[in-house]
């Protein structure tokens, strides 16, 4: 998440995101009975079954509940396609977190699920699928299994590249899912918040990536964010204001390569985002986060937490390859680990093995 984080749960309000180049990988064999395996869970050749169009996952596991929705809503499609779906065997890895088992907060959940529909809906339609159809699919999916988020990850992991997205809106999507007659009907419908246009990342600026050493719950800073919504309506909509002017910044910056008014739209979001925190009693901006933006400012950048902030990872927009340099420097020292992460432009993509 690059800026407009929270106002994007708002209809209409814009938000930059930018698809990185970690992978969750998902690969399909033919298998004489229907099998999963997610390694990274160390889970192995779990058997599953279709119930009624529902996936039934053989296992207490909870974890394993995004990609059952996923099979779920993607064989469902399949089926209303008149499509057969015969025996596989799925394989999950990932290598969004650390070795270690360290998370660095790079939207996981997100990534699996359209992988998951992606690999499911090469292997057996008849024809490619439309990167519209697989955003749409693994959006009902990773709302109707987390209950909220703006389907921005989802987004970034389908389209690839900078996005300027801004959300269905989960109720909306929720309610009209339960309404409607099929997921087809669901994909041919218009989404009526819904927008996503891909973006070009100026040459002449570095994009920098630091993780602070604490994970954070970003479904908690949420509920506390909105729950301001209700208690002070005044000072919600001026941080929706405060965002979008910064956010449009942004994306103004970003157009034209302007690379001062970028990092000022970077900047001013970042004292939007710290304000609503305040207001809100959420630790949006913790004293590391805080220290991994002062010393972007300092060396001639931008930099401001990603996401829902509270720890896990801020980011950093510098002006030169050498300030960049210089800045992942200043992190080491200051306990703040730089990640070795960069734009990919791809999203979900076939990979020869």
């Amino acid at each position: 998440m690059i800026a407009g984080e929270f106002a994007v749960l708002q209809p209409y309000h814009q938000l930059a995101v930018l698809a990185v180049d970690r992978f969750v990988y998902a690969t399909i064999k033919t298998s004489a009975e229907n099998l999963l395996s997610l390694s990274d869970f160390e889970l192995e050749n779990l058997v599953f079954t279709v119930d009624k169009q529902k996936i039934e996952i053989h296992t207490d596991d909870s974890r394993v509940q995004f990609v059952g929705d996923a099979m779920t809503i993607a064989c469902t499609y399949l089926q209303e396609q008149n499509v057969l779906i015969t025996p596989f065997h799925l394989f999950i890895r990932s290598e969004l977190d650390d070795k270690s088992g360290v998370k660095y907060g790079l939207g996981s959940s997100a990534a699996v699920v359209t992988s998951v529909i992606t690999a499911i809906l090469k292997t057996f339609l008849p024809y490619e699928p439309s990167k519209d159809t697989i955003f749409k699919l693994a959006a009902i999916s990773h709302v109707f299994t987390q209950g909220n988020g703006s389907g921005a990850d989802v987004a970034a992991s389908t389209y690839g590249g900078l996005l300027n997205y801004s959300s269905f809106q989960a109720e909306w999507l929720l309610r009209e899912y339960k309404q409607s007659t099929s997921v087809t009907a669901m994909l041919e419908r218009k989404w009526t918040y819904y927008s996503v246009r891909t973006l070009e990342l100026p040459e002449d600026v570095y994009f920098c990536v630091g993780w602070t050493g604490k994970a954070a719950s970003t479904a908690k800073l949420v509920d506390e964010i909105l729950q301001l919504k209700q208690s002070n309506s005044v000072q919600f909509e001026n941080f929706l204001s405060n965002s979008k002017k910064a956010v449009d910044k942004f994306f103004k910056g970003m157009k034209e390569s302007n690379i001062p008014l970028l990092l000022e739209g970077v900047k001013e979001n970042r004292r939007a985002l710290a304000e609503v925190g305040n207001h809100a009693n959420a630790p949006i901006e913790t004293p590391l986060l805080s220290k991994l933006c002062d010393l972007a400012e300092q060396l001639g950048g931008a930099g401001k937490p990603s996401g829902a902030g509270g720890g896990d990872c801020g980011i950093a927009f510098m002006p030169s390859r050498e300030k960049a340099e210089q800045l992942f420097e200043a992190w080491e020292k200051a306990g703040i680990k730089p990640l070795a992460i960069t734009p990919n432009l791809h999203g979900s993509i076939e990979i020869e093995e």
